[in-house]
């Protein structure tokens, strides 16, 4: 299952993990990123918690975090190569995989 969760993020449940990217109109709003910091695996984040800063042609700016879990995985391709993070094939352009997320959590956005 896939839920986009305001305008910036989708998530999508694969197993036990949640993973989440940005979504076209959050693509749009930041341009064309030049530099992406994201948590390290085994981190623990709380909801609305900083987890990635990003830098655009557009802005500067911390992404929150949607939902409270563990980094089970981070794109590593997309911090080699930022750009990766504005491709339109969700295959490539996710940030993080959460583990240990409340399902109830996931389902109330």
């Amino acid at each position: 299952m896939k839920k986009l969760v305001g305008k910036y993020f989708w998530i999508k449940q694969e197993d036990e993990g949640y993973r989440i990217g940005l979504t076209n109109r959050g693509q749009d709003d930041l341009g064309t990123i030049s530099f992406l910091s994201l948590p390290r695996v085994g981190e623990e984040l709380e909801v609305n918690e900083s987890f990635a800063d990003v830098e655009s042609d557009k802005t500067v700016t911390e992404l929150l975090t949607p939902l409270a879990g563990t980094v089970a995985a981070i794109n590593e391709e997309a911090l080699d190569d930022p750009t990766v993070a504005n491709a339109k094939n969700e295959d490539f352009a996710w940030l993080m995989v959460l583990n240990g997320v409340d399902k109830k959590d996931f389902e109330a956005l």
